[in-house]
């Protein structure tokens, strides 16, 4: 499975619930340049920050992939 739109992911599934970018951002310790970047597909995602975007859905990184697996395509 590629992951090379896990970003566009992110954002949606962050807009659905209705968070800017700075709030999720900032509530789960993340950069918002570095989120931005994340979502607008210009960086890469490093494990460390997608268990606290994981968290942020109250969800494990584990549970987190396998949703985008399954729905993200």
């Amino acid at each position: 499975m590629q992951y090379e739109n896990l970003g566009k992911y992110i954002r949606q599934k962050r807009e659905k619930i209705e968070i800017s970018l700075n709030e999720f951002a900032i509530t789960n310790d993340i950069d918002p340049a570095i989120l931005s970047r994340i979502e607008t597909l210009k960086q890469n995602i490093k494990l460390n920050v997608l268990e606290k975007i994981a968290q942020g859905f109250n969800q494990t990184p584990a549970e987190f992939l396998t949703e985008f697996e399954n729905e993200g395509k």
